[in-house]
């Protein structure tokens, strides 16, 4: 399967990953990463993008606007400033550059700068996406938010959580395909976190190969997220093993590609995944450098006490086991 993202292709013949650039002050795992005394401190965003790219990312997703739950609005001219001068940085390098928005002004600019794929919450529902998109050839991934990141988390409601997604996706699909944007340029995501509980999230979790029936790339964004600290605590190598865990396992079930800020580690998931394929029900096999008195392989090099690891493996997997 292969995505149309402007001059560029996405081949998903092995799942994709896509490392996340976070161009804010206030996202909630990694803001102000790349501000240097107010400004956006371009060296240091090349320096991580080129990392990513060594670890393997095939996309890269520039984000001016922070959406974690109750995040504040950003102007456009505020999103502006932050991630164009990042797309002309680098814009020239080998891989796919996505930008995270939902406000056409952004989009269209982005696009005229060079960006390959636009990543939109909000499914291009706001005014102007749908023909902004469709005047380009770009990628888009339409996700799914029950309310807006100011209230998502407040009490959200479903009576089948995977169908209403589903249902919602499918709708925006038509809306594109509507609007002549072909589907070969499509991908969906749940939208793990965006107005879900935690038992909405696994719900979604386990029954992700229900989504194929929308018969486009599916990906899943779980990194370093609230559902995983909600089970292995807030400890930065937990919550990394945790991410890759679940990253095996969407796989298993179709994902497409692995939004995430941990590129090296889910490549590596993602690896496990292909060696394993046909057997779902082995996980991840985790490994640290000191003794633990586990049967583990090096696959995972986290540098962290090993009875932590190998504790936050055991309740990520019973977790995925249970749901």
């Amino acid at each position: 399967m292969k995505v149309q993202c402007a001059s560029r292709r996405l081949d998903l013949g092995p799942p994709a990953v896509m490392g996340v650039l976070n161009i804010t002050p206030d996202s909630f795992s990694d803001g102000g990463q790349f501000y240097q005394s107010g400004l956006v401190d371009l060296d240091r965003v090349e320096a991580r993008a080129r990392e990513m790219i060594e670890a393997g990312a095939a996309i890269l997703d520039i984000g001016g606007e922070s959406t974690r739950p109750n995040a504040s609005v950003v102007g456009e001219q505020e999103e502006l400033r932050r991630v164009i001068p990042v797309i002309e940085r680098l814009r020239k390098m080998d891989v796919i550059l996505s930008v995270d928005t939902s406000k056409a002004v952004v989009a269209s600019a982005a696009i005229k700068s060079g960006v390959h794929m636009i990543n939109d919450v909000c499914a291009l529902s706001r005014p102007g996406m749908l023909d902004c998109v469709a005047d380009s050839d770009v990628g888009v991934c339409l996700m799914h938010m029950q309310g807006q990141p100011d209230n998502m988390q407040l009490a959200p409601q479903y009576n089948n959580v995977t169908r209403q997604v589903s249902e919602y996706l499918g709708q925006r699909i038509e809306a594109c395909l509507s609007a002549g944007i072909g589907s070969r340029r499509l991908i969906i995501d749940p939208g793990f976190g965006f107005g879900k509980t935690p038992v909405h999230n696994y719900q979604m979790l386990k029954q992700l190969a229900d989504f194929k029936q929308l018969s486009l790339p599916i990906l899943i964004g779980v990194s370093r997220k609230s559902m995983l600290r909600n089970v292995v605590g807030s400890n930065p190598a937990a919550l990394t093993l945790a991410g890759a865990c679940v990253a095996q396992f969407a796989c298993e079930r179709g994902a497409s590609i692995i939004r995430t800020h941990d590129v090296h580690e889910t490549i590596t998931a993602i690896q496990n995944y292909l060696g394993k394929k046909g057997d779902s029900q082995e996980p991840l096999q985790l490994v640290t450098n000191q003794p633990s008195g586990h049967d583990i392989i090096d696959k995972i090099n986290l540098s962290e006490d090993s009875k932590l690891l190998v504790s936050a493996k055991q309740k990520m997997d019973a977790m995925l086991m249970e749901i």
